[in-house]
């Protein structure tokens, strides 16, 4: 599926990708609107509506993505809420596993995320994703959202990538479409984002719904002779290293 020997550095969005989207999802359509029904003594389906009403209205934006600009449109703590679900956040099956054999295969792993600053620390400290990262990106420092195909250009200034040897992961289709318009060379889909919902279809991009899946083509930077080595290490440490 992928030919390694042409990639040097991989981007990696966070939400979906390399954490289960379940907290996302039950936090936007459960969590929130449950509170924003008990603040404002209105039904929970109004509630939700209203919710999700604002939601529609703000896709693919970077204040979609924003907790400061939901906490002053709602009057919630928006951020005080999430640590309320926090127990939900888990890092995807086999995504530790890729990760470190990215690292042993000598390629560079930079998370790029639309997350909110407050969201992305709190799901740092709870997954310590950090630690299996060269760098970490949030697209709130540089003022565009990844949908957006000028935010591509402004990360070459933080984060400089070669388009046509970096693969880049995400479970968006719109921000993977922003991303080929741009010019990156090597794409991935994720089709399970949410461990709790059906997988999804992707037309026009390579998908997967485990990283698992992509593991064997991965070869450490080191002499060929020792590949198999490592590629039969790595299949045994296996199984589930972060839900």
């Amino acid at each position: 599926m992928l030919d390694w020997e042409r990639i040097d550095q991989v981007l990696l969005d966070m939400d979906g990708t390399l954490l289960d989207l379940h907290f996302d999802s039950f936090f936007w359509l459960e969590h929130l609107p449950r509170r924003y029904a008990e603040a404002l003594g209105i039904p929970l389906d109004e509630s939700k509506r209203r919710v999700m009403a604002r939601s529609q209205a703000l896709g693919g934006t970077l204040d979609w993505y924003c907790l400061d600009h939901w906490t002053e449109t709602l009057g919630l703590d928006i951020a005080l809420l999430k640590r309320e679900v926090e127990h939900l956040i888990a890092v995807h099956p086999h995504v530790l596993e890729f990760l470190e054999a990215l690292k042993v295969a000598g390629k560079r792993r930079v998370l790029v995320t639309n997350a909110h600053q407050k969201s992305l620390a709190l799901k740092l400290e709870k997954t310590r994703l950090g630690g299996h990262l060269e760098q970490v990106v949030c697209a709130h420092d540089l003022g565009l959202p990844k949908e957006d195909r000028g935010f591509w250009a402004r990360l070459q200034a933080v984060a400089p990538f070669d388009p046509q040897r970096s693969l880049f992961v995400d479970d968006n289709p719109e921000v993977l479409a922003s991303a080929r318009d741009y010019g990156i060379r090597h794409l991935l889909a994720v089709r399970c984002p949410d461990n709790q919902a059906p997988a999804r279809e992707f037309a026009g991009f390579e998908a997967i719904c485990r990283f698992s899946e992509v593991l064997p083509g991965l070869a450490p930077a080191s002499a060929p002779g020792d590949r198999a080595e490592t590629r039969v290490r790595l299949r045994s440490n296996g199984g589930n290293n972060g839900s």
